[in-house]
């Protein structure tokens, strides 16, 4: 068996929050390798639909020590400009990265982890996690009741209408992904009816600014999840429905207007029948209701600050329209030709032959630091922040996780060098303070 090496720390995955993590210990002069088991972005390559656009604007797309560049601050980067900028970037940190080698197997091992790959195996004393959290998509159990004459497909897999059957397409799923490609597909013909739960509703931009400025410049994104009241709730908000297209506000009212059907949230499937909720209402006006407690809260912070930005006058967006009667069932047989999957993904660490997943098959960890001594995620939705998942959001995670390694490898049990450790609040689950 070759051994492809003995090292400090591992880093698999070599997206912007792998190679985030590896130019803070390079900072710190830890000794590191990150394992890619395809090209650098390789996610940003291979698994986006291709209109696909960033839901931030390229002026908030940094990782740490630099930044975007170019001559279009306000529009949104493409998956392959993105994949682009990640990749130009590792070349600049001088990432140590390893590409074409998939992870096979992570085990406890002296001095503390041996990570078998495609490519030999490594030794090293911490992993981290940071292969993300959309790789395997999740459909519910009653996708089998589907009838099999019905085209079926994830939208991991879906990357442009000319993929679907001629026909109308139910789209399960209200959040960013569902109504981006229930714009799309519409445009392209073939009618389109969205199934919807709960959701975020938000406006592309307020008061004459991106939305995504008014999070960030007021603090909203840097809110941290030991400050929600229930941390696995707020884990699990979806996310908004917003496009990637300057000034375009993407809610359900838009797509109504060009034609799409909305319908309430899937429920299951019987004889072919798609059951509906009869709550879509309700959803509707929960999301109304957040949305302007948003905007108010957002109002209160610029008058806070004295200042004016765009518009002076805040705004307020029209109701969710709704039809006078709730739709509570879809003949898929006669109705519909495909089923488009926009309920989300979850996290593969089928690789992780290490005891600290739960019954779910979900990572146990506290902010990052996972249940076991010198492991570590990085980049799952709300780890640490709300922009924990976001292209900028990965820098400050990255720096107090790394604070929490480089004391591990030290074998310390406090702060050193006068510096307060951020992790050390954590109650470690390592079993000892950081």
């Amino acid at each position: 068996m070759d051994r492809a090496g003995i090292i400090d720390v591992v880093v698999i995955g070599a997206g912007h929050s792998g190679l985030a993590m590896s130019r803070v210990l390079s900072e710190r002069g830890i000794e590191h390798v990150v394992l890619e088991r395809g090209e650098i972005a390789n996610a940003w390559r291979t698994e986006r639909w291709d209109s696909l656009r960033l839901l931030t604007p390229n002026w908030l797309t940094r990782l740490p020590g630099s930044s975007y560049s170019g001559g279009d601050p306000d529009g949104y980067m493409t998956s392959a400009e993105l994949a682009e900028f990640i990749a130009n970037y590792s070349k600049w940190a001088a990432a140590p990265v390893v590409s074409h080698t998939t992870v096979t197997r992570v085990t406890a091992a002296a001095p503390g982890y041996r990570v078998a790959t495609s490519q030999g195996d490594w030794w090293c004393r911490a992993v981290v996690l940071a292969t993300g959290a959309c790789k395997q998509p999740i459909t519910p159990r009653f996708a089998s009741e589907v009838p099999a004459r019905i085209q079926q497909l994830h939208a991991l897999s879906y990357r442009n209408p000319q993929q679907l059957a001629p026909g109308r397409v139910l789209i399960v799923g209200g959040s960013a992904t569902g109504v981006q490609l229930a714009r799309e597909i519409q445009s392209s013909g073939r009618p389109v009816t969205l199934a919807v739960g709960e959701h975020v509703r938000m406006p592309r931009s307020y008061r004459g600014r991106d939305i995504q400025w008014w999070l960030f410049a007021s603090g909203v994104l840097d809110r941290r999840i030991e400050d929600e009241d229930d941390p696995e709730r707020a884990r699990r908000v979806p996310s908004p429905q917003l496009v990637g297209s300057s000034g375009l506000t993407l809610d359900l009212n838009a797509l109504r207007e060009q034609g799409v059907e909305i319908v309430g949230r899937l429920m299951g499937i019987r004889a072919g029948k798609a059951q509906l909720s009869g709550a879509l209402r309700n959803a509707c006006t929960l999301a109304d209701l957040k949305l302007n407690r948003l905007l108010h809260a957002l109002d209160q912070w610029l008058e806070g600050r004295g200042g004016s930005v765009g518009t002076t006058v805040p705004e307020r967006f029209a109701p969710t329209v709704m039809d006078a009667a709730t739709r509570l069932s879809l003949d898929l047989r006669e109705e519909v030709r495909t089923v488009l999957w926009a309920t989300g993904y979850r996290p593969d660490y089928s690789w992780l032959k290490v005891p600290v997943l739960n019954q779910r098959g979900e990572l146990e960890h506290d902010r990052g630091v996972v249940a076991a001594p010198g492991l570590y995620v990085l980049g799952l939705p709300y780890l640490r922040r709300r922009k924990s998942s976001f292209i900028h959001g990965a820098e400050d995670d990255a720096r107090e996780l790394a604070l929490h390694l480089h004391h591990f490898l030290d074998g310390a049990t406090g702060s050193r060098r006068g510096d307060r450790d951020p992790a050390a609040h954590l109650g470690s689950p390592l079993g000892s303070a950081p």
